[in-house]
C-alpha cells in the first residue's frame, strides 16, 4: 500500500475513532486465560488516546502477559514520551512492572524510534508483527480488508473492531463461512461510543443529532456508532452455545424465494427445528452462530459468495421484491 493511501486513510472521519475502555474491558475479560504467556501487539494505536495500550499495560500482570507492543502513525506521539515535536514513528515495549509498582511507568516502556512511518504493511511493523502471538487493536474501517488479509497470511490470533458491514465483503465472508473468523462475545447490534478528534467534534454538533449520530457523557462528545463489531478468531463461550429452536416448519409462514432454493427467515428467533433445506436469515445471526449446530453455505450479498447447493444469484426475490442481506444456512443435525 502506498504512503498516500495510508495518509487518506488516517485523515478520513470514519477512521478516526477512538476505542472506549469500557468497551475494551467487556470484550477483553472473555479471553483472560488465552492472554497469559501471550505477546500482544496493538499495531494501529496511539498510545496518547489509546485505551488498548491502557488495558494492556495496566493489567500486564493480571493478564499474565509476556510482552506488549503498540506501534502507531508517525504523527501520533503520546504525551507521557515526548513534546510532539517529531515527526517519528515510535514502538513502545512494555514486559512488566518493575519494583513491584503495579502502574506502568514512561522509565518501564521501552521507546524505540521507528525508520519507517509506523503503517501496519511496512517491513519493519511486519517483522515486529511476526514476533507476536495476539494482535489487538481497532484498525481503520477503511482499511479492513487489507488488515485482515494480512493477519491471515501471517497466520496471526486477533481480537479487532471492525464494521459489521464487513460481513458481506468478498473478501471476509468467505473468512467467516469457513470458520477462520468470526464475531466477537458483544452483539454486533449494541451501540458503541468512540472519542473523536476535536476537529470531528466540531464537525459532528454542527452536522449531526444528539442522540444518533453523537451522545454527550460526562461534558465529553462521543461518537455513537450502531455499525461496530468485534471479530476474532480465538475460541470463546458464545461459540458453543446452542440456539434452542422451538418453531415448526410449515410452507406458509416460511415462503421459499423466488430465485434461490431457501426458505425465507426473517428473524432469528424463528428458526425451524424441523427444517433441513437452506434458509435465508438475516445477518445477526451471526451473532448466535454456532458452528457445531449449522453450516454456513453462503449469502446473496455477492455472486462470490453463493454457494453449489444454492440455486440463485443477487438479491433474494420474494414475490418479485428484493429481500435484505441474508445468509444461508443449514442445520447441521438434520444433514448428518
Amino acid at each position: 500500500m502506498s504512503n498516500k493511501s495510508l495518509n487518506t486513510a488516517i485523515k478520513a472521519k470514519n477512521d478516526e475513532f477512538y476505542t472506549q475502555l469500557s468497551d475494551i474491558e467487556n470484550e477483553m475479560r472473555h479471553y483472560k486465560p488465552l492472554f497469559r504467556g501471550k505477546a500482544v501487539y496493538c499495531n494501529c494505536d496511539d498510545p496518547r488516546v489509546s485505551k488498548f495500550f491502557h488495558y494492556f499495560s495496566y493489567n500486564f500482570e493480571h493478564l499474565g502477559l509476556k510482552k506488549l507492543i503498540t506501534t502507531c502513525y508517525k504523527s501520533q506521539n503520546p504525551d507521557m514520551f515526548s513534546q510532539h515535536d517529531s515527526e517519528r514513528a515510535i514502538m513502545l515495549e512494555y514486559d512488566g512492572f518493575r519494583d513491584g509498582d503495579r502502574i506502568p511507568r514512561p522509565e518501564d516502556i521501552g521507546i524505540k524510534l521507528l525508520e519507517e512511518d509506523g503503517d501496519f504493511r511496512n517491513p519493519e511493523c511486519i517483522e515486529l508483527l511476526k514476533q507476536v502471538d495476539i494482535v489487538v487493536t481497532n484498525p481503520p474501517f477503511s482499511l479492513f480488508r487489507e488488515y485482515v488479509a494480512q493477519l491471515m497470511q501471517h497466520e496471526k490470533q486477533f481480537i479487532i473492531i471492525g464494521n459489521k458491514n464487513a460481513i458481506t465483503y468478498k473478501e471476509i465472508f468467505p473468512l467467516i463461512r469457513d470458520n477462520k473468523l468470526w464475531l466477537g462475545i458483544n452483539p454486533m447490534g449494541r451501540d458503541m461510543l468512540f472519542d473523536i478528534p476535536a476537529d470531528c467534534v466540531e464537525e459532528l454538533l454542527a452536522t449531526k443529532k444528539e442522540g444518533s449520530a453523537y451522545r454527550v457523557v460526562d461534558g465529553v462528545i462521543k461518537r455513537r456508532l450502531g455499525n461496530a463489531a468485534w471479530y476474532t478468531n480465538l475460541p470463546h463461550k458464545r461459540r458453543n452455545e446452542e440456539m434452542i429452536l422451538f418453531r415448526k416448519y410449515s410452507p406458509e409462514n416460511y415462503p421459499t424465494y423466488d430465485n434461490y432454493d431457501a426458505i425465507e427467515v426473517s428473524k432469528i428467533s424463528d428458526i425451524p427445528e424441523d427444517y433441513a433445506g437452506v434458509m435465508g436469515v438475516p445477518i445477526t445471526f451471526l451473532d448466535k452462530y454456532n458452528p457445531d449446530q449449522f453450516e454456513i453455505l453462503g449469502s446473496n450479498c455477492s455472486i462470490e459468495h453463493t454457494h453449489p447447493d444454492i440455486e440463485g444469484r443477487g438479491p433474494s426475490l420474494l414475490n418479485g421484491k428484493s429481500i435484505f442481506k441474508r445468509i444461508f444456512i443449514r442445520n447441521k443435525a438434520l444433514n448428518s
